[in-house]
Formats: structure tokens, sequence, C-alpha cells
């Protein structure tokens, strides 16, 4: 026969299962704290399901052999649980820095077995396990063991923080065993401290990076190295500055040039009356004048007359002057001549002044220029019909101003367009004998004038019977030609 004991309270031993080897009987004993949860097999195995902390205990395997008499064995059952992660909790308050120690965070960990153990962090490094409450440093640790028999432990850690401590981040660690002599960790979240402390130095810097333009928005900020921030003051010239003001920041919403200076900012700590928390910024504020045309605009001018535009500004820093018609650089001197005036030169002007050493810092103005004078008809592109009597398109184009009126002879069914500062007519009539013989004359006309042009009409079988014409000419020269070289090769 082969029985279980276990080990009670007290020592004592109370038999929980047996086995009989000759009947095979098997049997859990009532009233022990394993009945129903332990059976033995066939190897005299003994299995406990499920396991519960409880069952930690030392456990005897005893053998009766009759009168060869009594065998025994001890082993010992160690339980292990995984606590849960724990939870971190920081200050909810800001702390100022000071001699006294003070709480600046809570960890627990729930239900492990068996008793785990809390390491706290800071930035990444443990922290000495501390329960001295004199040193600057240390832990108050807890231990709840609950009805489940597992342990829910905290630990809450006490410093006496210092302003190298503002930007530290902390948590805590549950350190807890596991069979075959493993050591594991589950990491907390992680907190930051929110600290108070006295200011030492200030800064006031500008928040723009690229040079400053009349019109701009301009940000200054004004801030010190301390916790919470004080109060500033702001001013220029030693005139208070009220407005645009929000905290440390000084915001300037439209810049103008009478804007630049020094601008200071002052701010006063309570709690460091002896520190000089002021600092200064010179605006610099750089600016383009409005551009001055002379003679300003519309302008008006004859055909062949001589135009000059003179264009200047002022800035607060080196710049440039150009003329420009569209995309055209026509001057970088601020003057403009036009010695003898066409049509092709009428349109808008463009004066451009630009300070190179500020992107984006330029003026502009415009003056449009008016040409007047007799028509001038372009170049005639003659017209071709299949033969005589049929209709024929002709076009006739013409600068001049004012706008030109067309008369065309023989007259047609006529049509005008302007394109660019071009006004052209188009006219459709009968290639008639007439207009094969004589053409048809445009003539372009207004206050100052008259010009004509001559349109040939010709059919294409005529200009088929020309081309054949000039290519007999060409063959008979061209033999010729050879026969004169023959003659030489034969000399």
């Amino acid at each position: 026969e082969g029985t279980v004991h276990i080990s009670e309270e007290g020592g004592t031993r109370k038999r929980v299962a047996f086995r009989s080897v000759s009947g095979g009987e098997v049997k859990s004993d009532e009233g022990t704290r394993l009945s129903d949860r332990v059976t033995i097999g066939r190897d005299f195995s003994l299995t406990i399901s499920p396991v519960a902390v409880e069952d930690q205990l030392p456990f005897y395997c005893q053998v009766t052999a009759g009168p060869a008499g009594v065998g025994e064995a001890i082993t010992q059952l160690k339980v292990f649980f995984a606590p849960e992660m724990p939870e971190v909790t920081g200050s909810n308050q800001a702390i100022s820095v000071g001699d006294s120690s003070t709480q600046v965070g809570q960890c627990v960990s729930h239900n492990g077995h068996p008793q785990p153990r809390i390491i706290w962090f800071q930035d990444s490094k443990p922290l000495p396990e501390v329960k001295d409450n004199k040193e600057k440093v240390y832990m108050v640790p807890s231990v709840v063991k609950e009805a489940s028999g597992l342990f829910t432990i905290t630990s809450t850690l006490m410093m006496q923080p210092q302003k190298a401590d503002k930007d530290s981040v902390y948590h805590c660690t549950v350190e807890y065993s596991m069979p075959n002599d493993m050591i594991k960790q589950i990491d907390s979240d992680t907190f930051s401290l929110t600290l108070n402390y006295p200011s030492e130095t200030a800064t006031f810097v500008l928040s723009n990076t690229e040079p400053i333009r009349e019109g701009d928005e301009v940000k200054m900020m004004c801030e010190t190295d301390g916790n919470p921030q004080p109060e500033f003051d702001f001013s220029k010239d030693g005139i208070n500055i009220k407005e645009g003001v929000a905290g440390g920041l000084l915001t300037l919403k439209s810049v103008k040039r009478s804007d630049a200076g020094v601008y200071k900012c002052m701010a006063t700590d309570f709690d460091n009356l002896d520190a000089d928390l002021n600092g200064e910024v010179t605006l610099s504020v750089h600016y383009i004048d409005p551009m001055s045309v002379r003679p300003a605009g519309p302008l008006s001018t004859m055909t062949g007359d001589m135009v000059e535009l003179q264009c200047k500004t002022k800035a607060s820093d080196s710049h440039t002057v150009q003329w420009k018609k569209g995309s055209t650089v026509l001057s970088q001197t601020g003057v403009l001549s036009l010695k003898s005036v066409t049509f092709a030169e009428a349109g808008e002007y463009s004066c451009v002044g630009a300070v190179p050493s500020v992107l984006g810092l330029t003026a502009k103005a415009s003056v449009n220029l008016t040409v007047s004078g007799k028509p001038e008809i372009d170049a005639a592109v003659d017209g071709m019909v299949e033969k005589e009597g049929d209709m024929v398109t002709l076009s006739c184009s013409a600068h001049g101003h004012p706008a030109p009126q067309f008369t065309w002879t023989p007259s047609g069914k006529e049509s005008v367009s302007v394109k660019g500062n071009k006004v052209v007519s188009m006219v459709m009539l009968e290639a008639s004998a007439a207009v094969l013989m004589d053409g048809v004359t445009c003539e372009a006309s207004n206050d100052h004038g008259a010009a004509s042009q001559v349109f040939k009409v010709t059919t294409k079988q005529a200009n088929d019977t020309g081309r054949g014409r000039h290519l007999s000419v060409f063959f008979l020269l061209l033999s010729s030609l050879l026969s004169g070289l023959c003659v030489v090769n034969s000399l």
C-alpha cells in the first residue's frame, strides 16, 4: 500500500490519498484541503488539479510492505504565480524643490507568489533600495496577503527633488520568481514630475528666422529657466508695451519701419529677487518705398517720337531697379529710353524695385504707353483658286492708332477682328477676270493717314503652267551645260 501525507500547521501530518498495490484501490481522504483535487496514478505519481497557493507544503510518500516494514520520502511543493503589471501613479501636484522629502510616486503590483519585489528607476537607472527616511531618496514598502494567498505589494517613493530632476522620467518594475530559478520582470508605465524652482537666468530672443520686412508679423519670446514662469514686462526706448503681450510672448502684428529699435524684457521672480532676469533684442525692419515713375502714365505718343521714362525708390538696403515689358528686362538703370517708337512698343511697362538681400522685398509700378500713327499694313499673302469664278478669302493685317478702317477694292463680304495690337480684316469675294488681272486692293486708314496693299489672285491652272514653263527653261539650261561639258572632254 502507498500513501501520501502532507505536513500541516504545527508540524502534524495528515494523509490525503492512498493506493493499494494488490487490489488497485485508489482513494483520496475526505476532509482535507486536497479533497477532490488529488489522485494517485498507477506509477504512484501524485497529481493535484487545480493547484492553489495553500498547497505550498512538504509532501511525504509512504510505502507499507507488511512484515518488511515502512519506508517514506519527502518533497517540497513550491507554487508560483506571476503578478499583474505594476500600476504607478506620480504626484498630481507641483512639487517645490527644497530640503523636505515628499511623496513623488507610488507603485502597486497585485497577486504574485512568492512575494515579489519592486524596483524604482530614474531615467532607466535603478534607484538603490533604501528604507531610511533620513536619506534624500528612500522607499516605504508594504505587503498585503490576499485571501487567495497571493501577495499585493506597494512601494512609495519619497524624494527631496532637485532642479536637475525636472526632465527625469520615472517608472517601477516588479521582479518575481518562476520555476527553474527563473527571475522575470514587468515594467510599469512612466511618469514625470512637475517641479517648481526659482529662476536664475532669462533669455529674450526673436522667433523670426528670416529678415523682417514691413508688414510681417514678429514674435519675441522671453523666458527664464525657472518654473513656473514669472511675470514679464516689455519696453521699447523706455516706454512700456502692453499691446500684444501674452505671458513671455510679445507679438507685433504688422511691423512698420518705426518699430525698429531695442526691445527689453524684464522678469521678476519673488523666489530669487537677486537674479538678473533681463534681456534685450534689437529689431531691424527692412523696407522699400513705392516706385516713383516720371512721367506718370498713361502716356500717348506718335510713331517715330522719342520716349524717356524714369523710375526710382528708396529702401533700407542696397536695391535694384529694372524696367520690364512682360518678362523682358529693358533697363537696369532706372531710365528707359525708346529712341524711335513703333507700334510694337505700345503696351504696359513695369518698373520693379527689389532688395536682393531680403527675399520677397519688392515694389512695382506700371505705366501704359499708347502709340498713335497712320496704319502700317503687313506683307500681303496672295490668294489662289481652282478656276476663275471661284470664291477667294484674303486677309489684311494692319497696325495703327486709332484703330484703322478698311476698304477693299473690289468689295466683298468682310469681317474685322483684333489680334494683339493688330486689326485684321478678312474679305471673301469672287475671283473674276478683273480680279485675276488686277488683284484686290486693301486700304487701311485712320485720322493720321492711310496705307494700301495689293493682293494678287491666281488660278491653280495658271500657277501649274507657270511652274511648267520655269521647269522647261531649267532643263534647257541644264542640257546646254551638259553639251558644253561633253565638248570640253572630247578635246
